[in-house]
């Protein structure tokens, strides 16, 4: 499973983004995509996970109410739509897929993206 990010950016407080994550390879077992966090001197961080095939969508406590997980019918694409954004949400984005069940923020994924980078000001 091949995973690439895009979107990323450089926004204001109050600002949005989305990302994406363009998934290619065996995606038949795929059962879990999620999308991850990681600050400068922090650790990684779980911020939204989804079931490939439906049944709920997962979000950390601190993006509740402001991001948006979704995919693509053909679930070639995920995506994160980011509103309300802080400086606290600077970090770099990670898509990651799972391909055992369970979905829940801190699973262990198999396959990750490269990264994009979101820089939040003030």
């Amino acid at each position: 499973v091949q995973l690439v990010e895009a979107g990323g950016g450089s926004v204001q407080a109050g600002g949005s983004l989305r990302l994406s994550c363009a998934v290619s390879g065996d995606t038949y077992n795929r059962k879990c995509m999620g999308w991850f966090r990681q600050a400068p001197g922090k650790e990684r961080d779980g911020v939204a996970t989804a079931y490939t095939t439906g049944g709920g969508t997962y979000y950390a406590d601190s993006v509740k109410g402001r991001f948006t997980m979704s995919q693509d019918t053909a679930g070639n694409t995920v995506y994160l739509q980011m509103n309300s954004l802080k400086p606290d949400d600077t970090a770099m984005y990670y898509c990651a897929a799972r391909l055992r069940v369970g979905c829940y923020l801190t699973a262990v994924f198999d396959y990750w993206g490269q990264g994009t980078q979101v820089t939040v000001s003030s």
